[in-house]
């Protein structure tokens, strides 16, 4: 088949490189192979009990149909009282639309706001799909590096020197995947000033890591600390990681009237309602029993400060505690010459340690910084033990 019969958009995004090596690696466990996956962005954890009993009542009670595009009023009810209770967010639940998981939510808002050639602020390091989904928009992203010397976040200055007048949005995430890093009160205050000079620019708010934080201050996001921004700010998060409800594909986006009608119309031409049975799992998981995340975020914390230690103990490795999510980004960048004779970079590492010493990472080209790997910790301490002990013998630990 003629290359030109693919469209230059499909050639023009990559594959999402985490799902890639979660691939790759369950690959080589189904062919018999001794692989612990630290590439995975999932909890191990299995979605609550009550969550899975709603699921089941909604099969029982028929609720098998086509729900509105938008989401059940159910659950934007759900959502809606949610932001006001947890975030001191007032959204009406027709600012609400539910979508296929958080990505799809993303995905909607790019399609309903960027036009050729907009540019679209992204910080350093970024999630994977961030640069993918702009370009698919036929946007222009543009990033902003932010590494281990300032926490990997962003300074004002270094916003305000990356606006031009092409400029139509910013997406901030906090707590970061991949780095785990969480901004501060004072320091989303600084980034807002810059913003409120600059009226045209849109914010995309992924909060998806919201309630796995272990910082000495509360999580707040950009509308929090500067309520002037509400109008221009797309929130966008979900039930995947706080429920542990990965496969359940529930993500959901609030913002002014106008944006939403809009990805509403980009949703409705796609995908159409999200799984019915899964928006009425939904409904539970945020009104039910929140126990859950704490428990699940006290387990997190254990496995972050075992994996950290871990890592503070292997030469020519660097790695900055976590505050929140269950990743571990260490840099090591200064260890490669060191492994086999010499490495080139963190991609043939990520590569080595699959193939050498059985253990899936992602390399941190992936999220747009070289050098770094991102290792999940949402795994057994057994495995998380035994993968450390592999890096240990790889980078000259053991």
């Amino acid at each position: 088949m003629p290359s030109s019969i693919i469209s230059h958009r499909a050639n023009n995004v990559q594959p999402s490189p985490t799902l890639a090596m979660d691939a790759k690696a369950k690959k080589m466990q189904a062919a018999g192979g001794d692989i612990i996956n630290l590439g995975v962005g999932e909890p191990d954890f299995d979605t609550p009990s009550h969550i899975k009993d709603a699921a089941i009542q909604a099969l029982h009670n028929g609720k098998t149909k086509y729900t509105p595009v938008q989401g059940i009023i159910e659950l934007r009810q759900a959502i809606s009282d949610k932001f006001a209770r947890e975030n001191q967010l007032n959204y009406r639940p027709e600012q609400v639309i539910v979508s296929n998981g958080a990505k799809q939510s993303f995905f909607n808002l790019v399609q309903a706001v960027i036009n050729a050639f907009d540019e679209v602020i992204i910080p350093c390091p970024y999630w994977v799909s961030y640069p993918d989904i702009v370009r698919l928009a036929e946007g222009t992203p543009v990033f902003i590096e932010a590494g281990a010397k300032q926490h990997f976040k962003i300074t004002p200055t270094q916003l305000e020197l990356a606006i031009t007048p092409k400029t139509k949005m910013i997406v901030l995430n906090s707590p970061s995947n991949p780095s785990g890093m969480v901004y501060s009160k004072e320091e989303l205050t600084e980034l807002a000033e810059v913003l409120l000079c600059h009226p045209n620019i849109l914010i995309a708010s992924d909060d998806m890591y919201e309630h796995i934080l272990w910082t000495h201050y509360p999580f707040c996001n950009i509308v929090n600390v500067c309520p002037e921004l509400q109008d221009r700010t797309v929130v966008i998060n979900g039930l995947s990681k706080a429920y542990a409800m990965t496969g359940w594909r529930i993500g959901y986006a609030a913002g002014a009237q106008a944006i939403v009608d809009a990805m509403i119309k980009i949703q409705s031409q796609s995908t159409s309602n999200p799984n019915s049975v899964a928006q009425y799992a939904g409904v539970e998981a945020l009104n039910g029993d929140q126990r859950c995340i704490t428990e699940m975020v006290k387990i997190f914390k254990t496995r972050h400060d075992r994996v950290y230690n871990a890592l503070q103990k292997m030469p020519r490795v660097t790695c900055l505690p976590s505050q929140g999510t269950f990743y571990s980004f260490p840099d090591i960048s200064r260890a490669l010459p060191y492994i086999d004779g010499g490495l080139s970079d963190d991609v043939q590492l990520a590569d080595y340690l699959l193939t050498k010493a059985g253990v899936a990472v992602v390399p941190g080209t992936a999220f747009g910084s070289p050098g770094c790997i991102r290792l999940s910790f949402a795994t057994s301490n057994e495995k998380l033990d035994d993968a450390m002990d592999r890096l240990a013998i790889v980078f000259g630990a053991a």
